[in-house]
This record gives C-alpha cells, structure tokens and sequence, in this order.
C-alpha cells in the first residue's frame, strides 16, 4: 500500500480532485520544467517505453495520466498501432497536449480523453497494451486504480509503466535526495504559480512503493509475468506486466 501523499496539506478536497487542480496549474510549464528538472534524461526512458510496447505490434494503445501527451504522439509515430487513446483528470494538460498533436498532424491517430484512471469509461479487454509515464503515483487508490487497468487490457496485453524511483547506492543517493528537496522545490517555486506542486511532486516520488514492493503490488492486483527495469542509477523505474 503507498502513502496516500497529496499536493496541497490543508485541503479539503480528495486527492484526485487536488492532482486536476495541480496539474491544471501547472500545465502550461510542465514541458519545460519537466526536461529541466529530469535534464532531458525522461525522453530517453519514454523512448525506451515506446521500444517495448511496439515489440508487442499492438494496434490499439491506452496511455493513461497522457498529460500533455507526449507518450502517446511518440506512439503515433514510432509504433505499428493504428489507434491511440490519451486519457488523463487533468483538462490543462489535455488542452497542451490537443495543441501538440494538431501540429503534428496526428488528430486522427490519437484521441485525448479527459477521464479517471480509477474507472475507466472503456470496456473489458479492450487495449493491446497499457502506459502510464509517471502517473500511478497520483492514484488516489493505487490498487483500484491497477485493477482497473489490468480490466481493459486484454488477456494477451501488454503494461508498461515509467515511474520514479529512489537510488539506493552512494553518492547517487545522496544526489537525488538534494536535487528532490531543494533543486525541484526551487524550480517549481522560481518557474510555476504553483510551487507546492513541486514539492509535492518530490515527495510522492520519495515515498511512492518501487522495485520489488512495486512488483508484488501488480502480482496482487493480477498481472503476471512482472519485471522492473531501474534506469539511471535507480532514479526511475520501468515496469513491465502482461495479463
């Protein structure tokens, strides 16, 4: 079970309600400061995610928490999937992201849908394969939220999800705790309207369940076949599970 960690302390709301409200904040930054933040090293692991899933020769592809989509545009254009659905709480971010893929040409490759990832509007097995890039930490009920997805994917479907991570070796160790609790904190504060986000963002990713916790998280919930793949001295995780 993962600490229910949320972005706003004195908040009445629930948690998924404060992530929209966050993330509509923070939207129009979020590219920016996101590759600032990562130093350009998350396109690597999307594209690392993106190598996988196409090995699968999916044609129909869920990426869920899209945000500005990224993701899913990388899908359109490096993966043999004819049809691509972003989904994501957070109108803001899917505002960028409709933005993104109308230059790209690709609207009639790929949909966004504003929707929960707690409950899904898609029938049972329904998608070839499954992404969430940095998302699952945001789930305000992790294992509703898995199931979820493991409910859509179809028997032979694949999951892919990129999340951050704690090294656990010296001296990477000691740098990503610096960088998470003073160098995004700063960042987010000097560059956003909304610096809690960023803190908040530090600290779900510190006490967000990975490695094996995670694994046996996805075991529980159903999936089969549960890998993890530490990128960049641990400070993220790729997680691989079929059905």
């Amino acid at each position: 079970m993962s600490e229910n960690v949320t972005p706003y302390k004195n908040s009445n709301l629930g948690k998924k309600e404060q992530v929209a409200t966050m993330f509509n904040t923070i939207s129009k930054n979020y590219d920016r400061l996101n590759r600032m933040i990562s130093f350009g090293i998350d396109v690597k692991w999307r594209n690392k995610v993106v190598h996988i899933i196409d090995k699968t020769n999916p044609k129909e592809i869920l990426d869920i928490a899209t945000g500005t989509g990224d993701l899913a545009i990388n899908f359109a254009k490096n993966t043999s999937a004819k049809y691509i659905t972003g989904l994501d709480i957070s109108e803001g971010m899917l505002s960028v992201g409709k933005t993104k893929i109308q230059k790209e040409n690709l609207s009639d490759k790929i949909s966004m849908i504003l929707g929960d990832s707690e409950n899904l509007p898609f029938d049972d097995n329904s998608f070839d394969a499954i992404s969430v890039a940095f998302g699952v930490r945001n789930f305000e009920n992790l294992e509703k939220g898995l199931a979820e997805i493991l409910r859509v994917l179809k028997t032979t479907g694949t999951l892919v999800i990129l999340e951050t991570s704690v090294p656990t070796n010296s001296p990477y160790k000691q740098f990503y705790n610096f960088h998470s609790s003073r160098v995004l904190p700063l960042l987010g504060k000097l560059f956003s309207k909304d610096a809690s986000a960023y803190s908040y963002l530090s600290e779900s990713a510190s006490k967000f369940p990975y490695g094996k916790t995670f694994n046996n998280i996805l075991r529980k919930t159903g999936f089969k076949e549960v890998e993890n793949k530490p990128q960049t001295f641990g400070v993220a995780t790729i997680y691989t599970a079929t059905k």
